[in-house]
């Protein structure tokens, strides 16, 4: 059991780094403690082996920690604050990864906030937990073993991806445990000057980052069977004859009387050479927004406003409502009660993208603003990462497919959507991207308004973690869908 474990951790602060050693190195588990340091001159503490390494997110890291790892288990260190390893901490990492075989076990932790811990739990991984930004904490218990079977396998230099890459690798090799207990304390870091951090964060939007990002999951799913590839179905849009209307825009609302109006606006000014109309599915509102949807209907016969029966739906099963309505349009177009489109041309440019791409859902790109239409950072999300051939790959690895979303309506209902309240339309587009084609609108035609009545404003990491939990399960379910395609036709 002693110097069973070589601990990991990169340059950052030498006060913060020195606090961590020190008491990793108390416990008679750790053999040695390496830091990798992109600084070619610093200096070693004591007891602590320095290795030159440009990257810690990088293959070149990854290559690194394995080759000087010389015991069962090899802990990583993400955190550049100083760590403080709770009562018998690498014990229990120990214990678990041991009696468990894991590939690879980490666990909740606290953060320290004006010398007060708070709690920070993290969530079990499943199958479909393909995001790259997976809360996995800041410490990374695995077993030497795979990590330097993965290393010696891997092939090609990856700047920003190696973490990622090395733990959907771990995941094919054995289970990822979570221990849900609170293992460590990250502390509150000192000032620390950019000359002292030598590894930076990398901005999540920078285009090499999503290309490395997106080439480590697609190679992923093709080891697991579930990658998916054109030819992609389009839709023979003249088989659909039984529908009165060629579009419909959609709003699930409730208690949103400060906004449904300029929603319901944006919709009737659409300019457009066909026949469309606008079903609002008014949720059971008790603040005045029924009564306010009640005057524009009166006005405009476009509207429909349509109360469910039902008083257990999310905006999920709001959705299937409009949908399934006879009323519904040929096109079921996405408009959110807090939001309005960007011009009157909008539903005319969604419709005839589908009609030009022959193809089963369209998505569009948006704004983000404040409530007086203001924008702010980051202003246009477009989502351009996305590409015809390999997009509904990379579904599985990013947290949403964009907006504003429009749907074939025959397609819709027979997917169904699920009734919840977030991730409901990421699901369908997932459902929809394993076998049908998707069009992209890469200009604006969506303002997002961002104000403190927003349902995501505010989460706690309770709420967060049961949303992430969520979507993590759609795409376990997709993902096992896939496979199960795949196995049928031989794809793979």
């Amino acid at each position: 059991m002693k110097n069973s474990i070589t601990i990991f951790l990169q340059q950052g602060n030498p006060k913060e780094n020195q606090k961590t050693i020190k008491r990793f190195n108390e416990s008679e588990l750790v053999k040695e403690i390496i830091l990798l340091s992109s600084d070619e001159k610093f200096s070693s503490f004591e007891n602590v082996k320095v290795v030159n390494c440009k990257s810690f997110k990088s293959s070149e890291a990854i290559k690194l920690i394995a080759k000087y790892s010389s015991t069962d288990y090899t802990l990583i260190i993400k955190s550049e604050k100083a760590v403080k390893p709770g009562q018998f901490c690498l014990d229990r990492f120990y214990q678990v990864a041991l009696n468990t075989n894991a590939s690879m076990v980490y666990s909740d932790y606290l953060e320290e906030e004006k010398g007060k811990p708070i709690p920070h739990p993290v969530i079990d991984y499943q199958e479909g937990s393909l995001r790259d930004d997976f809360d996995f904490g800041e410490l990374l218990f695995i077993k030497t073993e795979f990590l330097k079977k993965i290393a010696g396998n891997q092939n090609g230099d990856l700047k920003f991806a190696g973490l990622y890459n090395l733990r959907l690798q771990l995941s094919q090799l054995g289970n990822l445990y979570r221990i849900p207990e609170y293992l460590y304390t990250i502390e509150s870091a000192e000032e620390i000057g950019t000359e002292d951090k030598h590894f930076s964060y990398v901005d999540p939007k920078n285009r090499e980052v999503q290309i490395e990002m997106e080439k480590v999951v697609t190679q992923h799913l093709m080891d697991i069977g579930a990658y998916v590839h054109p030819p992609f179905k389009e839709i023979d849009l003249s088989l659909a004859k039984d529908f009165e209307f060629e579009a419909s825009v959609i709003i699930p609302v409730r208690n949103r009387v400060k906004t449904i109006g300029d929603a319901i606006e944006s919709v009737l000014k659409q300019k457009t050479n066909f026949k469309f109309n606008l079903i609002i599915i008014d949720n059971h509102s008790t603040d005045g927004t029924g009564e306010l949807i009640a005057s524009f209907a009166k006005k405009d016969q476009r509207l429909i406003h349509f109360i469910p029966d039902r008083n257990d739906l999310g905006i999920g099963g709001c959705w299937n409502a409009g949908v399934h309505n006879e009323k519904c349009g040929k096109f079921a177009v996405q408009l959110d009660s807090d939001d309005i489109y960007k011009d009157e041309n909008t539903l005319q440019t969604i419709v005839d993208t589908f009609h030009k791409e022959k193809c089963a859902m369209v998505i569009g790109s948006y704004q983000i603003t404040d409530f007086n239409l203001k924008e702010l950072p980051p202003g246009l999300i477009d989502h351009k990462e996305w590409s015809d051939d390999n997009g509904p790959n990379n579904a599985l690895r990013i947290n949403g497919l964009g907006a504003p979303r429009a749907f074939y309506t025959p397609v819709l209902r027979d997917i169904k959507i699920p009734n919840v309240s977030y991730g409901e339309d990421y699901s369908a587009g997932l459902a929809i991207s394993r076998q049908y084609k998707i069009g992209r609108i890469y200009h604006s035609l969506y303002m997002c308004r961002r104000w403190e009545g927003n349902s995501d404003s505010q989460l706690d990491i309770v709420r967060i973690n049961a949303n992430n939990v969520y979507k993590d399960r759609i795409r376990t379910f997709e993902l096992l869908a896939r496979k199960k395609m795949n196995h049928k036709t031989n794809r793979i």
